[in-house]
């Protein structure tokens, strides 16, 4: 009998800053899309696992499998322990500085696979099987004898060079085995290159590279400043949206993936492979909060360079360089992961208006830069024409947060963000940062916000704030509320809101559901919202007890090396959505933060009620 597919938990991501690739439990490699995170994929097995390709190195006997990445690193550790012995598979995309890059000539584009027999005696089978173009095409793989195998995509060229002999099979692929003694090691090395001549990687230099590798990610990690609870957690969380980061242009996608299902056998399939200005300026947030002000400002230039053209309209979502991203279309020659298709590539969302990502962005900026940093005028003017679309724009209906594709509404959540926008706007005039604002303007269009939310945004009835204006459902981002200090978290609205939500949206203990919708459609629960619920309780929406419970409920639904897709199903605890999802390793973040600053209050003795993490920042650069 076929063995069933691995589920999107079984997997893990390794990456270098350019494309990503996920490694399942059995050592299969699923997915990768070269040179970039949103390129034409060469493994999608995970898609389909016969129409995608995958590269597999496992074990030819019954084995126990437990793996782990090196401390600190996205160095990926795969152990099969067998009856006759035991091997470790070291999975990474090699990184370095760029000076140590120049002594070796490394590829810019390279996955090294390395199998080592630490006890006993292994039997490793090997099934090399590339289908470039999502499964499209299949390209000749040709011997170049002590060069390895090359296979050419168009003008593209993809190399393996392996010490263990392989061989064409009658499906295409390249199959071997190799039978290693403890202490024997086989190495391989795939490289992707588009331009000529192409750089050759040695064998020889597999060791090097990964000790170069364990050691940049080791030293970037180090970097940190968080000694908070809960720091492994925050650490490899970090390390995720490292993963997610481009390094050329300083884009950070929300996933590496397409259309992992929300809702199995269901049409909610996605492509996230894409820099959304929402979850980039969270992601900015996060980063300058724990000292990574490097990676924050090289988003803040891309920032600035992606809305150059559009403006003062800003999209959801850029290409990693800041450009539209592809026209949304389905692909059928793939089946999707576990059947559930459709597979899609490129997003319609990017035409959508969503009015949050203004306030998302102001957010953004005004807590990075300090009281003594000047803004350059390129920068202050896209402020200033945000500011005037904010004001021009914020009455009407937008498709909202969870970006749905009906008809427009009034959300409370795109309100809350304009009105987010304007004041971060006026904070950043009355530091002197920002010059040339109608202040007065701004002001007066912020408290119209602020009344219709209190006003249109409240059902005295049910005795809670709604989804949307007039409405009687509520929504997880309502937490925002709270978490933009709109409202004071421990208000009387908001505990009779928090109470709505528990009831509505949270089936159990640490699940919790975006909106009412989609808890009777089936969906699963967002992993972010559990840790809004955290951040909420830490910010005196709670004792400081309900909130270390509920963050470590929340955690409990990672896999078993620490990664959280983008939803939950509540009834199995099975990864649901695009993996790894950034935006949920942002909200532990950002969650763990809160709940160290509550932690420090405390034991100061002063009041429970704490601020968000980045407003510490906003009030420490004013003093």
């Amino acid at each position: 009998m076929r063995p069933q597919p691995p589920k999107i938990q079984d997997y893990a991501v390794i990456g270098n800053g350019r494309s990503a690739a996920l490694i399942s439990r059995d050592g299969s490699l699923g997915w990768l899309a070269w040179p970039r995170f949103d390129s034409g994929s060469i493994f999608a097995a995970i898609l389909d696992p016969d129409a995608g390709g995958a590269w597999s190195i496992s074990c030819a006997t019954r084995a126990e499998v437990t793996r782990r990445y090196i401390p600190d690193t996205n160095v990926l550790e795969t152990r099969f322990a067998g009856p006759n012995g035991v091997a470790v598979l070291t999975d990474f995309m090699p990184v370095a500085t760029e000076e140590q890059k120049r002594e070796t000539l490394w590829p810019e584009h390279e996955l090294i696979r390395r199998a080592e027999c630490t006890m006993g005696q292994v039997t490793l089978p090997i099934r090399f099987d590339p289908r470039s173009d999502y499964g499209r095409s299949d390209a000749a793989i040709k011997s170049t004898r002590n060069l390895g195998w090359r296979m050419q995509f168009g003008r593209s060229l993809l190399a393996l060079r392996s010490s263990v002999t392989l061989a064409l099979d009658p499906g295409g692929g390249l199959s071997g085995e190799v039978t290693l003694a403890a202490g024997e090691s086989a190495e391989f090395s795939l490289t992707f290159s588009t331009e000529g001549p192409a750089v050759m990687a040695p064998l020889d230099l597999v060791r090097q590279k990964l000790e170069l590798t364990i050691d940049w990610w080791q030293r970037w990690a180090r970097r940190g400043n968080y000694d908070g609870p809960y720091r492994e957690e925050v650490i490899r969380s970090l390390l995720v949206l490292k993963t997610l980061s481009f390094a050329p242009s300083g884009a950070i996608v929300a996933a590496p993936t397409t259309s992992l299902p929300e809702r199995l056998g269901g049409s909610l399939n996605w492509d996230y492979r894409f820099a959304w200005l929402r979850d980039a300026a969270y992601t900015v947030r996060a980063l300058h909060g724990l000292g990574y002000n490097e990676d924050g400002e090289a988003f803040l230039s891309w920032l600035v360079h992606s809305t150059r053209m559009a403006r003062p309209e800003l999209r959801v979502l850029y290409d990693v360089y800041g450009r539209t991203t592809p026209a949304e279309k389905e692909l059928p020659n793939l089946r999707g992961h576990l059947n559930s298709a459709p597979v899609r590539i490129g997003n319609a969302a990017q035409h959508q208006l969503q009015l949050d990502v203004y306030g998302e962005v102001l957010e953004a900026v005004s807590v990075f830069v300090r009281k003594e940093k000047e803004l350059d005028r390129e920068t202050q003017k896209m402020l200033r024409q945000i500011g005037e679309y904010v004001c021009e724009h914020w009455r009407q209906p937008d498709s909202g947060i969870w970006e749905p594709r009906g008809a427009l509404q009034h959300y409370t959540h795109s309100r809350l963000l304009c009105w987010v926008a304007l004041d971060r706007l006026l904070q950043l005039q009355q530091r002197g940062q920002l010059r040339d604002v109608d202040s007065e303007k701004l002001s007066c269009e912020r408290e119209l916000i602020r009344n219709e939310i209190t006003e249109l945004g409240w059902n005295a009835e049910l005795e809670t704030y709604t989804q949307i204006f007039g409405g009687d459902t509520v929504d997880a981002s309502l937490f925002f509320l709270a978490l933009y200090d709109f409202e004071d978290a421990g208000s009387a609205r908001m505990q009779r809101t928090y109470q709505r939500i528990r009831e509505k949206l949270m089936p159990r203990p640490g699940v919790v559901y975006r909106n009412e919708e989609s808890r009777t459609s089936g969906e699963g629960a967002f992993a972010v919202c559990s840790f809004w619920e955290v951040d909420f309780l830490a910010r005196g929406g709670g004792n400081l007890e309900e909130a270390h419970t509920a963050f470590r409920t929340a955690a409990g639904y990672a896999n078993d090396v620490g990664l959280f897709a983008e939803e939950i199903d509540p009834a199995t605890g099975d990864a649901l959505g695009n993996f790894p999802q950034g935006y949920s390793h942002l909200g532990m973040i950002n969650a763990a933060m809160s709940l160290q600053e509550r932690e420090e209050n405390e034991r100061r003795g002063t009041a429970s009620r704490i601020s968000k993490p980045i407003r510490r920042e906003r009030e420490r650069i004013t003093k």
